[in-house]
This record gives structure tokens, sequence and C-alpha cells, in this order.
């Protein structure tokens, strides 16, 4: 016989349904691109709704960005209507993000109108969408429970890319009064639609990637000049290995299809953002033009990637909110974003993105940045990872002394760290692979879902795999300061991180300056190729003299500057007495300014320790057959038409 309370249950959930529709009821939501090119996009949602009042919401706090960065300042042109009459309403005072209207009686659906200014990723011949930009829907209830069927139009003639699955053909349209086409996709929660961007343009391209794996896999290219969309059969290749590598790593996929989605464009601006069945990566125009010209960005595709099971799948338990209006809490980002950083530039090497050499020196470059990084002193690893929110898009004035997003590369060095004591401690045995199969692919294969962890699983999950005070081990990592970064792993990997008076000349990524001249190890400088100073190296003989950023260099040694100059003035103070002397221009004055450094050039490298084992090698050696020469040949990929 069932109880009063239990007989009560139905009822309570009828009601619960009645006054929230759109959990039973999907919200339609139509995004316009096709006034893109005008950095305009525009939103037409109907809301299942009761009469009574409502509170609807954009997101705020959006996943990837670990930050509060939905666009709520770009959304413009806000209009509500039921039955064709125009509805006031009240943006709250507290939460900005939030309006509230109160809808009529009789009303079933309300009706939004949203214009989003977007000022990157949109040029005259493409467009990306970021959903947060034209979502709305009701506060109160968790994402993941609350229905949506999107539809997307765009500019006659571009074609769209997406893990959305679509529903039938594009049809014609004239929405803003534009000629378009219209595509419908399935019916999913606003939680995965906010994880499902689409990419459009007039220069499409898709190419289906590694036909022996599944689910099926794709990379969606569009690009301002139509030849940049054809990409080159040895990428295609490399990308190919890429995901016959994640399967040997990870031993499990967590979604129903992926798809790269990659954008070309020397104005759409760069990205580089995960989602759990695909990734926006924004890129240079001829970035992967040439496997010269991909080194810059050979990682960008693998770590975001592998991003889709950590991070995506699995989730730093207080990282993952039920709603995007809940502060995201970022204390296990080194693992998050630590540990993709270590398998991105991993599996790079592994599918032939990059070379060993090439894996080798930008590790030794990662390594030397933070070993020059002055701020370890008073600001440890964990504490970069919990203020996240407010150390990300900072000016890089000060920004060594300051700290940065340093749980990228301090969780490299960390999980690399793991990974070669694992082997140690097994006799080459064992390895991170088998750590990663067991956390990673937890629950073997599934859909897009979001598996929660806590530290204590990271323990637990390597003491399966060996046994050793991991606890210990992790933690001492990330909440010790020290002066100097963690270079154990690169020890143990059998190589030792030195300075150098060259560039490694075997990788071009090793040693690049950040658009300027490299003098960053030896005076302490961060500088312009015209001369302007970004930061300054606390501790450095550039510091001791006062140096600041935001000043510009005139003159080195009595001669007008040139990055030439300036780096031509430190060979030669080398075992000298005599001081480079500067002059510099700090706002209206003008300062001369003598420093007393005679040391050389210094840029980081790795090293070989002879007689010890080459796991860096070992690790970054393939661990399934690539045959880049058969993968090359079978992708011609399909344009929009």
């Amino acid at each position: 016989m069932k109880s009063f309370a239990a007989s009560l249950l139905p009822l309570a959930l009828l009601a619960t349904a009645a006054a929230q529709p759109y959990k039973t009821t999907p919200i339609q939501i139509t995004a316009d691109l096709t006034e893109g090119p005008r950095k305009l996009y525009h939103a037409e949602v109907d809301i299942p709704v009761t009469a009574g009042p409502i509170t609807l919401t954009t997101p705020k706090w959006i996943p990837g960005n670990h930050r509060p960065t939905g666009p709520v300042d770009d959304i413009t042109g806000v209009v509500f209507t039921a039955n064709g009459t125009v509805l006031p309403w009240r943006r709250d005072d507290v939460n900005l993000y939030q309006f509230h209207v109160t809808v009529p009686k009789g009303v079933k659906t309300l009706h939004a109108h949203l214009d989003c200014i977007v000022t990157s990723r949109a040029t005259q011949k493409m467009a990306v969408l970021e959903w947060e930009k034209l979502l709305l829907y009701p506060v109160g209830t968790p994402v993941k429970d609350i229905l949506v069927e999107p539809s997307v139009t765009v500019p006659t003639g571009w074609g769209q890319g997406t893990a959305l699955i679509p529903m039938g053909p594009a049809v014609p349209s004239l929405n803003s009064g534009l000629p378009g086409t219209t595509q419908k996709y399935g019916v999913l929660s606003v939680e995965q639609l906010q994880d499902s961007p689409v990419i459009a343009g007039q220069y499409f391209r898709e190419f289906p990637l590694a036909p022996d794996v599944m689910p099926k896999h794709y990379i969606d290219v569009v690009s301002d000049q139509p030849e940049d969309s054809n990409l080159r059969p040895q990428l295609l290749a490399e990308l190919n290995n890429l995901v016959h590598e994640t399967g040997a790593a990870y031993n499990s996929r967590h979604y129903t299809t992926y798809h790269f989605l990659l954008t070309l464009s020397d104005v759409a601006g760069g990205e580089g953002l995960e989602h759990g069945q695909s990734s926006d990566n924004g890129v240079n125009e001829k970035s992967f033009a040439t496997q010269t010209s991909q080194l810059a960005d050979a990682d960008l595709l693998a770590h975001e990637f592998t991003h889709s099971w950590n991070g995506k799948y699995r989730r730093p338990a207080r990282l993952y909110q039920p709603t995007f209006e809940e502060p995201e809490q970022g204390d296990l980002l080194w693992v998050y974003e630590g540990m993709t950083q270590y398998m991105g530039n991993v599996l790079a090497a592994r599918s032939g993105l990059k070379t060993q050499a090439q894996y080798r020196n930008d590790l030794a470059a990662s390594a030397g940045s933070l070993d020059y990084k002055s701020g370890r002193i008073w600001r440890n690893t964990e504490d970069t990872a919990i203020a996240a929110s407010v150390l990300r898009g900072g000016n890089p004035a000060w920004s060594n002394w300051k700290r940065g997003q340093d749980y990228y590369q301090e969780g490299e060095l960390l999980w690399l760290d793991a990974d070669t004591t694992i082997r140690k401690l097994t006799d080459g045995k064992k390895s991170l692979t088998d750590f990663q199969h067991i956390f990673l692919g937890k629950g073997g294969n599934t859909g897009p879902l979001i598996v929660p962890y806590e530290f204590d699983e990271l323990v637990k999950d390597l003491n399966e795999v060996v046994k050793c005070d991991w606890a210990t081990f992790l933690k001492t990592r990330i909440t010790s300061l020290n002066a100097h970064a963690n270079t154990e792993g690169i020890e143990q990997g059998g190589y030792k991180l030195v300075y150098q008076d060259h560039p490694a000349s075997d990788a071009p990524t090793a040693g690049r300056g950040r658009g300027g001249v490299n003098v960053w190890y030896s005076l302490g400088l961060r500088v312009s190729t015209e001369g302007a100073i970004a930061d300054v190296r606390w501790g450095s003989p550039a510091d001791k003299a006062k140096l600041a950023p935001g000043g510009k260099i005139i003159a080195v040694n009595g001669v007008v500057y040139s990055g030439d100059g300036l780096k031509a003035a430190v060979v030669a103070a080398k075992g000298k007495t005599e001081p480079i002397h500067l002059i510099v221009q700090t706002e209206t004055f003008i300062n001369v300014v003598d420093l007393p450094y005679f040391e050389g050039e210094k840029y980081p490298a790795l090293v070989r320790v002879e007689g010890t084992p080459d796991l860096l090698d070992e690790i970054t050696k393939p661990l399934t057959t690539p045959d880049p020469a058969s993968v090359a040949k079978e992708r011609g990929g399909h344009t929009a038409e």
C-alpha cells in the first residue's frame, strides 16, 4: 500500500512540470549569423512559460574559460513579446545577466529577440558561434535539465561545421532581410548546447578522419581565402594518427561524434577552446600551410582534443557547477589544464605534428620560462589555479612577478615527473598511460557525460598503478614555494635543463621571442622589435637598473635601437667590464641607463645525460602504427556546395 507522501509524489512532479514547461517542451532558438560580416549576430528565442513573473538569464561563468566571461555587455536589442505584444522588462539590480519579465495570463510562449555585438571571430567570409553570445533561458534550474532545440541561419552558400546533429537538410530563409539558409538541429540540453559551437563560412570544407575508428571524427575548416581550407594531405595524415593515438592513450571515447573546428584567418583572432564533442580552434591564415609554419601551433589540436577526456568528461568537482551563474572553483586546474598541457605536447609528437627533437626543445622553453619565473618565491602553483579567474588576460607588465596561468606549464612538468616516476618505480613496465586508462577511461566508452572528481580520486587511481605516497608527491609540488622549476621529470627522463649561448638549432619553436627580441634569460627584458619594454624580470639586471615595463629603448651603446643591435651588445659585453649603455624613453622623459651584465646570451635547452635511459623519446614514441602515406591519399574533403 502506498504511503500518503508517496501518493502525492506524482502530483508534485506534475506541478513542477507545469511550473517549468521548458523541462519537457524545448526552448526554440534560431541563431542568425547572416550579419556576422557586420559584426552582429541575432537570435529569436521562444520559451515555454506559464503566467506570472519569470527571470531569464544569459550564461555568466563559461566552461573552459574558468571565469565569468559571458558577453552580457555585448548583448543588445533585447525585446520580449507575447502574442505580438511588447512586454516591459527590468534587468536585475545585482546580477546583471538576468532579466525580469511578467508573463500575462493565457500566454504559453514568451518570445525574445536579442542581438550580440561580435568583435572577433567574424569576418566577411566566416563566423564562429559560441552559444553564450545568444543563449537565454530561465534561472533556477540546472542547465542539464533545460531542453532546447537550436537552428542556425548563415548567408547563402556558406557551410556549417559543428558536432550538433542536423535534422534534415538546410532550407532557404530570409532572416534579418538577408538571404540565407537555416539548419535545424536535434533537441539537447542548454548545458550541451553551450558546449557545441558552430563555425560557418563561404570557404567551408569537411574532412573525415580515421575511418576505421568509431565514433566518427572530422575536421571542419573555414578560411578567408579559398585555398587555405584545403588542408595538406600530410596534416590530415597527422590528425588521423592523433585520433588513433588518443584511443591508445585514454582507452575510451566520450562522445557520439567529434569535430575539430578550425578557422584560418589573420583578422578573425586566435582561439583554443575545448568542448566535449568538438573544439574551437582559431589560428592565422597560413599557420597550417607547411610543416614549418605549423610548429607554433603544433600542439593546439592535440591539447583541445585531450580536453574531451580531461576537463569535459572528467572535471574537477567544484569547477563543475549545475548552472552557469555559480562561480567555478579552479584549485584542480593543474590537473584539468596541466595534464592536458603535458599530453597535448606528447600526443603532438606521437602523431607527427612535431618531431621528438621539437618536443624536447619546446619542453626546454617551458621549463626555462618557469625556472626564471620570479613570482614562484611567493605564489605557489595551486594559487595560480585558485586565482585563475583573475589571472587570465592580465597586463604583461611585471607578469613574471605576479604570475599568470602557470598551472599549465607547472602541471606539464608535474605530470612528466609523475610519468617518469611510475616508469622508474615499475622498471618501465607501467607509465602514466596506465593511470589515464583508469582515470580518464572510467566507465568505458560513453556519450558526452560529465563525471566530477576530487583530489583523493587522483591519489587512489595512481596507487592502483603503483604504490607510492602520491598525496605527498602531488601536494608538495603544487603547494611548495621554490625559486626554480621542477625539473625532476626531465632529469628522470635522461636530460638536464641548461642555458646555452644560442637557440636550439633543430627546432624553430625553441628560443623564440614573443614577437620581439629574446633577452629574457640574459638582461631580463621582453622587448618588441621597436624597442618597447613589455616586461622586466624581477631580480634581473634590467630590474636592478630600474628599467620598467612601458618604457622604450631608443639607443644601445650610442646607436639607434634595433633588435639585432641589442643582442650584439649582449654578446660583445660577455667577459668584459664595460656595461651596456641604453637611452630609454619613459613617458615624456629620457634617461641614460647602464646595464652591468657580462654573461652573454642565454637560451634554455635540454642536453642528454649519458648513461641514463632516454625516457623522453620513449614517452613521445607512437603507441600505434602510423601510416601517413595511405591516410593522405584517402583525404580529399568536400566543399559546402
